[in-house]
């Protein structure tokens, strides 16, 4: 009877497995939605910060853009999140915090190089994860992404041109 019991426990827990090999699947899109909202309120958080601590109008300007065009992308992400049963985070991530801790204590031109390398550093990683999410069919999480990459290729742009400027200053 125990050798009944422990089988059906173990065929109980194989069908779990399985089954949420079946759920992993929707995952992805519901990691990414998660991910995306995090992400833009840590730039949203850091946009603010920007054109609190910043030297250069170039970056109080772009941390100006940044608030406006991750709150849009927020809205929409947020849309998205609920739209696949997903409880949308109201927080960045602990490791998007520290860095936010890390600059807060940063002032004057020392602001404005760690600002911009980080820009530079996470709107590349950013859209490399939106570009591959895009290709993903029949994921509202996809459309999410695609819609938003150009924004964030602009960002880029913007990043890197700052860090050319503030490179030639130097």
């Amino acid at each position: 009877m125990n050798t009944r019991l422990i089988r059906s426990i173990g065929l109980a827990v194989a069908l779990a497995g399985s089954t949420a090999g079946v759920s992993a699947k929707e995952q992805p899109g519901q990691a990414f939605i998660t991910k995306a909202i995090q992400g833009n309120l840590a730039e949203t958080a850091l946009g603010q910060l920007a054109q609190q601590q910043g030297v250069s109008d170039g970056v109080r300007s772009f941390g100006q853009q940044l608030v406006a065009d991750h709150t849009a992308a927020n809205q929409r992400a947020t849309a998205v999140a609920n739209q696949m049963g997903v409880t949308p985070p109201t927080e960045p991530s602990k490791a998007q915090k520290a860095m936010y801790d890390k600059m807060a204590k940063l002032s004057g031109a020392a602001f404005d190089r760690q600002f911009v390398k980080h820009m530079v550093d996470d709107h590349k990683k950013d859209i490399a994860e939106y570009q591959k999410t895009a290709k993903k069919p029949n994921d509202p999480a996809a459309s999410y992404a695609s819609e938003t990459l150009p924004t964030l290729q602009q960002h880029m742009q913007t990043a890197q041109s700052l860090a050319k400027s503030s490179g030639k200053s130097r």
